[in-house]
């Protein structure tokens, strides 16, 4: 057993000026390692085979498809792999030089990215997004100038908005402050979700009901207020499991659960495996 291979993390060091942007052409990794990212990732694949694990979770390199990897996530390249096309990568504190009206499509796609994870894209809005891309690209290559960061921000506050738009993650009909409330909901539960499980103190910080937040959740993401917060809680239960050696209970007590007994109650019902049977199945690789 090499449980050594489950603990072995690579954590992607910043960004230079956070924010950078490649074509690619080839094996996106040449190894298998485990990395961290400190940072959010955009991978668009035009021509590409091969399998990326995200947070456990496997998925294909399809071609005319977009990743969508948030800060924090675990992935990974398993085996031979190939890729035509971009990666993005850019620092929430990068984002900040974006206009604030395209806020609420960074935070719905990047605060929470397990429903979209990948997207299969059509071929009208596949060029729309490599045509930002290349613009981006060559902003991005050109001598440094004093206003060249606002620029790239400005590309990316358009891509942003295209992206959330080509998956219809934000529906017409909505007011803006419907759409700020949203956003303002997955931000406090991406910072908040180890000290509060509960949809009532989320509410209570938004100065709405709980009804309110509830009917919000729905009709601007489509999911339940309670979804958002058990998936943050998962995401994060699963990558300590598996690239971790901590306890079970202490892992429960980390993600502010009661007892042992609740998170295992709580992870069960969410994945149908106890913690300690998810972790075995990682435990067994390499044998």
């Amino acid at each position: 057993m090499h449980a050594a291979h489950i603990l072995n993390i690579d954590i992607n060091p910043a960004l230079r000026d956070s924010f950078s942007v490649e074509e690619i052409s080839g094996q996106l990794f040449e190894d298998d390692t485990l990395r961290r990212i400190s940072f959010n990732e955009l991978i668009l694949v035009k021509e590409g085979y091969g399998i990326i694990s995200i947070d456990g979770a496997s998925y294909h390199i399809t071609p005319h498809s977009l990743f969508i990897i948030s800060k924090g996530q675990i992935y990974a390249l398993e085996g031979n792999n190939h890729l035509e096309g971009y990666v993005l990568q850019f620092g929430d504190c990068f984002w900040e030089k974006a206009p604030a009206s395209a806020s609420n499509c960074k935070a719905v796609l990047f605060n929470d990215p397990s429903g979209h994870q990948q997207m299969q894209l059509h071929q009208q809005d596949e060029e729309t997004i490599v045509s930002l891309l290349k613009t981006m690209l060559t902003e991005f290559n050109t001598p440094d100038y004093i206003n060249k960061a606002d620029a790239l921000a400005a590309y990316l506050k358009i891509l942003m908005i295209k992206v959330a738009n080509i998956n219809s993650l934000l529906h017409t009909g909505h007011s803006s402050n419907e759409n700020k409330l949203y956003r303002e909901y997955l931000e406090l539960v991406s910072r908040e979700y180890r000290n509060t499980h509960e949809v009532n103190d989320y509410a209570e910080k938004l100065g709405i009901s709980y009804r309110q937040l509830a009917d919000l959740c729905k009709r601007c993401g489509g999911r339940r207020a309670k979804d958002i917060i058990n998936g943050q809680l998962v995401a994060e239960a699963k990558r300590m499991l598996q690239f971790s050696s901590k306890p079970v209970k202490e892992i429960s007590y980390l993600l502010n659960f009661a007892t042992p007994y609740q998170f295992s109650n709580f992870f069960k019902k969410e994945t149908q495996l106890s913690p300690n049977e998810y972790r075995s199945q990682f435990v067994k690789i390499g044998i």
